[in-house]
């Protein structure tokens, strides 16, 4: 037996901001709003439970100080790196850390400032 990771808890600021940008980001929908602010997004076909892993965005209690010791990587799957990184920039990424330009990936951060790296293999839909 083994185990896959079904969702990503990603504590916040601003919940519907960060669930917005990662619905866009993703492709997903928001699946459910809990009353402590929380907002759980999926894919729109399977939700919980699927190939993919759910994020929930909660209302982080805490500022955090420093880098986060876990980052996400998304990778295009229906464009090449250089349009999606231009879709990624308008939908309010930015770039996170300066880069020699020799890497296969961008560090980006969200809007909370959250890095995460598009990488440069184009994946297969599911």
């Amino acid at each position: 037996m083994a185990c896959r990771i079904s969702e990503l808890v990603i504590d916040c600021a601003d919940p519907d901001r960060m669930a917005t940008f990662w619905s866009e980001v993703l492709g997903y929908v928001e699946l459910d709003r809990e009353d402590d602010g929380s907002i759980q997004i999926g894919p729109p076909d399977e939700g919980f439970g699927g190939a993919q892993p759910t994020l929930v965005l909660g209302a982080g209690r805490e500022p955090r100080a420093g880098k986060l010791p876990l980052h996400i990587d998304v990778s295009p799957f229906d464009r090449d790196q250089d349009a999606e990184l231009e879709r990624l920039l308008a939908l309010g990424a930015r770039p996170a850390v300066g880069q020699t330009g020799t890497e296969s990936w961008h560090v980006l951060a969200d809007p909370e400032g959250n890095e995460f790296c598009l990488l440069r293999t184009r994946l297969r839909p599911l």
